[in-house]
């Protein structure tokens, strides 16, 4: 295999704060053989010099366009909308392939240009476990936020802090009345971080998974205060909350958080509003009287930037070391693959099915 040669690019949104590599494991794969280079970013929580110390080569923000041709990709969230063709292997969170808003055009960006998307939501083991997630962090940041708003302490805009801050902040005071929290799909990542950060604050949520969701008792869920919503759907399943619910005389809840923020996705489990909320204005008030907030971020773990970067990159470091053709990183080639032939583009534009991502 030809030496790995890894360029992790500058994230054009504002708010991202978080990187897949941390200083620390971006010296390992430099020791390892693998060139590496870093832009600089101003928002990055890591300085550029950081990396140059690990070893790394530098590079300006935005130059990955202008990278060779060899060079993988690396970042987290979507892309700026040029260059229209994209030549290159790109590993970041793409949301491509659950139709929702905008993943045609990024696809077909991918095949004008030859280029492939490895998504590590689909990076996976043989049992279909994925190896590398913030979800714990987006759970935990989840509940931490919709508990504020409860409690009437949240305050926008947000800005990054760190665990323990956000902790100080978040456990009961004096005066706190207590209330009733429901975390579903409390059995993944994100559900737990949900339900840890919800003891952090002193509070005992109900868990649901699987199944207690087969047959929903959708009363029981509305007879909650507070709502985190941590299930990622892959198949249709009937919705949580509709619409009639938000009006049902029987809804006590009053706060909810939806950490997967599927919203335009026919997976959505939470059709009750049709945009994400962000650092500047984290809650939209979906209905005035009883009143019910909702909180929807897509980019919860950046809050804690470097609690998050530095466990997602311990856990894609061994991927990275590993990169090549077949096993995990064979199988997101192939999910990338199969999005393009649903939507038949691809085999006419430069995708050949043997291509591998070494």
């Amino acid at each position: 295999m030809t030496q790995l040669h890894l360029w992790l690019r500058h994230e054009p949104r504002t708010t991202e704060r978080r990187t897949p590599v941390v200083p620390a494991d971006a010296r390992r794969l430099v020791d390892s053989g693998v060139t590496l280079t870093v832009e600089e970013s101003p928002q990055r929580i890591f300085p550029v010099e950081e990396y140059e110390a690990a070893g790394c080569r530098r590079a300006p923000a935005g130059s990955w366009t202008t990278a060779p041709r060899d060079a993988v990709i690396l970042g987290l969230k979507e892309l700026p909308d040029e260059p229209a063709e994209l030549p290159h292997r790109h590993i970041f969170f793409g949301h491509a392939y659950k139709q929702q808003p905008g993943a045609a055009e990024l696809l077909r960006r991918f095949a004008a240009g030859g280029g492939a998307l490895l998504d590590p939501e689909y990076l996976v083991d043989d049992e279909g476990r994925r190896l590398a997630a913030f979800g714990f962090w987006a759970g935990y940041l989840g509940a931490a936020l919709a508990v504020l708003q409860h409690r009437g302490r949240l305050t926008a805009p947000l800005t990054p802090t760190a665990k323990d801050d956000l902790d100080a902040v978040l456990r009961p005071r004096a005066g706190d009345t207590e209330f009733t929290a429901l975390v579903i799909g409390a059995l993944g990542r994100s559900g737990r971080g949900a339900w840890t950060a919800f003891r952090t604050a002193g509070v005992e949520a109900t868990r649901w998974d699987l199944a207690e969701t087969r047959d929903l008792d959708r009363r029981a869920l509305l007879g909650h205060e507070v709502l985190v919503n941590a299930v990622l759907a892959t198949s249709l399943v009937p919705p949580f909350l509709r619409e009639e619910d938000l009006d049902s005389p029987a809804r006590r809840l009053r706060t909810l958080c939806d950490v997967t923020c599927d919203v335009g996705s026919p997976f959505n489990v939470l059709p009750v509003y049709d945009r994400t909320t962000d650092w500047t204005e984290p809650v939209r008030r979906l209905r005035k009287e009883p009143p019910l907030d909702l909180i929807a971020i897509d980019n919860l773990p950046s809050l804690l930037p470097r609690e998050s970067s530095t466990d997602f990159s311990a856990a894609l470091l061994p991927q990275l070391l590993a990169f090549g053709p077949g096993g995990a990183w064979g199988r997101c080639l192939d999910r990338f693959h199969q999005a393009c032939r649903d939507l038949d583009i691809g085999e006419n534009l430069g995708i050949g099915e043997g291509e591998g991502p070494s």
